[in-house]
């Protein structure tokens, strides 16, 4: 099977896992991932891609239109050589529904006579209108999609609003790689950081951001100061001084570790120091004529990355994060400081409880979220299109 997939996600290699994993499944597997050759993830950064080519898996960067912008990226000419040269079987574009890129490769596919199978992916999980011309490109896109891959399931929802039928799957983009994250002391680590071995460390890890339910995990451990937890929080962002000015208020700034942002292959470390994980996500968007304007949980990648180092995780109701938790962590109303005051309770009370909750989600994760269980659920995909 011949498998190209086309999306600025991939400029990293890092998030290259999953599909590197899907080449090397099975003899016969080939898969071609194509990147814009020039991104700027933020002001002023350039990233200029590299080919990688490791068996039967290769990345291979093509001049870009738009440097910035996903739904504006459209790639060179040098994208129809790479078509007719690789013949593929499925082509999938990680744009979303109202991509260009995709209009591109679905016009392509046609034009060249591939007959690949067109399927996109979305992150999306808010309800949208569009208007004319926008509205022409989705309904072109989703009439030519023969499958769809969305990262949640409220994504998957939208977009059979917006009237698409045809085959659906909910995988996430990326997985979890079990062998950088996994259960693993790290007594150097809590030295440095000051914590003992009978401080109960919870963990946030995430922007410091009001969405992300920061402040109400903050007023939550308000009311446990007789626990002997400190906070691990990952980081940065704007409410950084909020977050010390409350915590000096009620008399716990001294219980509070901050940490700059680290390197994704260190994060495990700092995870590992943790005795529970949580992520209070709170949903901000507003409708407003038919259109949500805003934010939800998409996914909670961290959360996947704790579970797979056997540390119990919390979460609150926004978006997906229940789907990804299920029956293996706690969840609460998001915004709710009792709630998440008694998930906190609960755990910090029980050490039964939370070496059950480990085990639940490091048996989850492995069985749900590994890339190379998220890569055999997506080939799976490609063979029912196929047929």
């Amino acid at each position: 099977m011949k498998i190209l997939v086309a999306s600025h996600t991939y400029i990293v290699e890092l998030n290259c896992e999953k599909l590197r994993t899907l080449a090397h499944l099975e003899t016969g597997i080939e898969v071609t991932v194509v990147v814009p050759q020039r991104w700027r993830p933020v002001q002023n950064q350039v990233i200029e891609t590299q080919t990688i080519v490791d068996g039967s898996f290769r990345v291979v960067p093509i001049a870009n239109l738009s440097e910035n912008n996903q739904g504006l990226l459209t790639f060179g000419t040098e994208i129809i050589d790479l078509l007719r040269q690789f013949q593929p079987q499925i082509i999938q574009v990680e744009q979303g529904a109202k991509s260009l890129a995709y209009a591109q490769l679905i016009t392509l596919n046609r034009f060249l006579k591939l007959q690949a199978k067109n399927v996109f992916f979305t992150w999306w999980n808010l309800p949208y209108a569009v208007k004319f011309p926008v509205s022409l490109l989705e309904k072109y896109n989703l009439r030519h999609t023969d499958g769809l891959i969305a990262g949640n399931q409220d994504g998957a929802d939208v977009l059979h609003e917006h009237g698409y039928t045809g085959k659906t799957k909910v995988i996430p983009q990326l997985g979890v790689d079990e062998r950088l994250f996994l259960p693993q002391p790290q007594p150097e680590l809590a030295a440095k950081l000051g914590i003992k071995s009978d401080d109960f460390v919870v963990g946030f890890v995430g922007r410091f951001v009001e969405e992300k339910g920061i402040l109400t995990l903050i007023k939550s451990l308000a009311g446990l100061k007789h626990f002997p937890w400190k906070l691990l929080l990952l980081g940065r962002g704007d409410l950084q001084d909020k977050i010390r000015e409350i915590a000096g208020e009620v008399g716990m700034k001294e219980r509070l570790i901050f940490v700059e942002s680290v390197p994704h292959h260190q994060v495990a470390g700092y995870i590992n120091l943790m005795k529970t994980l949580v992520l209070p996500s709170e949903t901000t968007y507003k409708f407003k004529t038919l259109t949500a304007v805003g934010w939800q949980e998409q996914f909670g990648h961290v959360l996947i990355e704790a579970m797979a180092c056997k540390v119990p995780v919390i979460g609150s109701n926004s978006g997906e994060i229940p789907y990804v938790i299920g029956e293996a962590g706690l969840v609460f109303p998001e915004g709710d400081v009792v709630g998440l005051t008694d998930c906190l309770r609960q755990v910090m009370e029980s050490e039964s409880l939370r070496e059950n909750l480990a085990e639940l989600g490091y048996k989850r994760v492995m069985e749900k979220y590994t890339n190379y269980a998220l890569a055999r659920e997506q080939l799976a995909f490609y063979r029912e299109l196929i047929g």
